[in-house]
């Protein structure tokens, strides 16, 4: 019998009134998620939970003094991979803002050590304040045109299936596969038929939306337009509307909302840096701007709480009713919340640095994994032709552009051009030794000298460089590999920054202000390169996701995203 159960006398006797509480929240206004009205009654909590909203008696009694009370904020899929810290030190970064649970899909450290690697995020993650829901990884690797560091199959995913470690399938990125009815997709999705299945499919409309929709696929979080939105509501999805550090959807998102669609939209981050964390936020920031923009601050915390539990089947959460965990967002400002206090499990969460490591052994599997053999030839370009198929950047979007260029010749090699921001693009495979290496070039990034690297490169996170000349990306590649995995800046052979991320090569051990003070020194030594972008590393992690169009860059080479297939970089 779970504690939940054996419980149950003692809860439903609090509520009854012939019980005293636990502890008492008087003088608060709740946050009505249901009627959507604001309540002024007390909320008597019982061993975590809320017993009832009325009159009640507690053990302890606190007094609110008329602030607003309302569910804990949940995120509606999120990587926890990219704040580039492990789970405790990503939740010191969340809970304090309100966020009291989110639903996570560990596939970036899949795709690095498969298995292995997401057991170590479900290890990490208990007995945090943050309650985190594991989805399994739908797409390692997202496609066969990159390598990975673990390939996973509908077998081995129903192994976390069968022993509670997933609440569902996660983003099935793999949206051709689906479409065309792919056997090993297939199988993946009959695996979880009666689980939530998240969905992945940016531009995909018609009737190819309408098979993706038939497979079972419950949600989308990669609209870019209220109109491919609208019609994606039109057949059934959930909308998670996005606000990731270089995917920033919401503001073009928020027209959607109506009065008529709102219960069937969720706000989501998928991949938000630490900076933009502590600074900014993640989901608050998405409800303070939704409120600014005019939604109805009732509709904007439903996008934050009951909608994304009533998408993931998560009816224990969500809201303040009699039965439901007491996690609760308290703030003064109704139309701009900020929390004052955070109730997990109906105790008042107080911040505790504890100790400065993670307090648990990190497995050798996941700090040795750059296997890479490096020299300056490897950068090289031949020329076949003089003009060249380049990846085109959208500043704070994860889409790009198939451009064509002249290409700058120098000796019968193309080589970058950074007075028109034409810069090399490298991808080394870091996982088996293989030895595979993708060159291209791309524009958008806007460094005028030097070169950036890092292993944190969507999704199968091999080595990804991109500079304006061989010798910088040579050195910026072996800083890389020398620090176990992580990111870095160069200037020629000069270093200019680096942040290690010995776990997996994705993320650090280290407190989370801590690993944000050297990313704002990347990020500095960035602008210094010339970069304008707000954050040039989280952009180019993205330059190598062959999933999302329209030209991207693997180890295996450039993949027309549209085609879905591998194209010569020569035109």
């Amino acid at each position: 019998m779970s504690d939940v159960q054996s419980n149950l006398p003692a809860l439903l006797a609090i509520a009854r009134g012939e019980r005293i509480a636990d502890r008492v929240l008087r003088n608060g206004r709740i946050v009505n998620v249901f009627s959507g009205t604001i309540e002024s009654e007390d909320i008597a909590i019982f061993d975590g939970r809320i017993a009832g909203i009325g009159s009640y008696k507690g053990k302890e009694e606190i007094d609110l003094k008329g602030a607003y009370v309302a569910p804990g904020l949940i995120d509606a899929h999120v990587h926890i991979e990219s704040s580039l810290c492990i789970p405790p030190h990503f939740a010191e970064a969340v809970v304090p803002r309100g966020v009291t649970t989110v639903v996570t899909d560990p596939h970036e450290i899949a795709n690095v050590a498969g298995i292995g690697g997401i057991r170590f995020m479900i290890e990490a993650s208990k007995g945090l304040p943050l309650r985190v829901v594991f989805m399994a990884p739908s797409c390692v690797p997202a496609t066969d045109m990159a390598t990975s560091g673990a390939v996973l199959e509908a077998d081995q995913l129903a192994t976390l299936l069968a022993d509670d470690s997933v609440h569902g399938l996660a983003e099935v990125m793999n949206f051709p596969g689906v479409i065309n009815a792919d056997a090993k997709m297939l199988a993946k999705l009959q695996a979880f038929a009666e689980h939530p299945q998240d969905g992945h499919c940016p531009g995909v409309r018609g009737n190819a939306l309408n098979a993706y929709i038939a497979s079972g696929i419950g949600s989308d979080h990669e609209c870019i337009t209220v109109e491919e939105a609208r019609e994606k509501l039109a057949r059934g999805l959930y909308i998670l509307i996005r606000e990731a550090t270089n995917a920033r959807n919401l503001d073009a998102l928020l027209p959607l909302i109506t009065e008529q669609n709102s219960r069937r939209i969720c706000f989501c981050t998928d991949d938000r840096q630490p900076a933009d964390l502590l600074n900014t936020g993640g989901i608050d920031h998405m409800l303070r701007r939704a409120i600014e923009f005019g939604i109805d601050p009732i509709t904007a915390f439903r996008c934050c709480t009951l909608n994304t539990c009533e998408w993931f089947g998560l009816h224990d959460r969500g809201a303040i009713a009699p039965g439901r965990v007491a996690d609760l967002f308290v703030f003064e400002d109704l139309r701009s919340p900020c929390a004052s206090q955070v109730y997990i499990s109906g105790s008042c969460y107080k911040a505790d640095p504890g100790p400065e490591g993670p307090g648990f052994a990190i497995p050798n599997t996941l700090t040795q994994s750059c296997h890479v053999d490096l020299n300056a030839a490897r950068f090289q370009i031949r020329a076949k032709t003089s003009r060249i198929r380049v990846i085109g950047s959208r500043e704070n979007q994860l889409i790009t552009d198939g451009l064509v260029h002249d290409a700058k010749i120098l000796n019968g090699d193309a080589i970058a051009d950074a007075s028109r921001d034409l810069l090399k693009m490298a991808v080394i495979e870091r996982h088996r030794g293989t030895g595979n290496i993708g060159l291209g070039f791309i524009q958008g990034i806007g460094l005028k000298r030097g070169a950036i690297a890092g292993t944190v490169a969507h999704d199968h996170h091999s080595l990804v460089v991109i500079g304006c000349d061989d010798v910088s990306m040579l050195a910026a590649a072996r800083a890389v590999c020398d620090i176990g995995g992580g990111l870095v800046a160069t200037s020629g052979d000069q270093i200019l920054s680096r942040l290690p991320l010995p776990v997996a090569g994705l993320m650090s051990d280290r407190p989370i202000a801590e690993v944000r003070g050297i990313y704002d020194q990347l990020l500095a030594a960035a602008k210094e390169l010339g970069s304008p972008l707000h954050d040039p590393f989280m952009a180019m992690s993205f330059m190598a996701l062959e999933v999302i169009p329209s030209l991207k860059l693997t180890d295996r080479g450039l993949v027309d995203v549209e085609r879905f297939q591998i194209v010569d970089l020569f035109v």
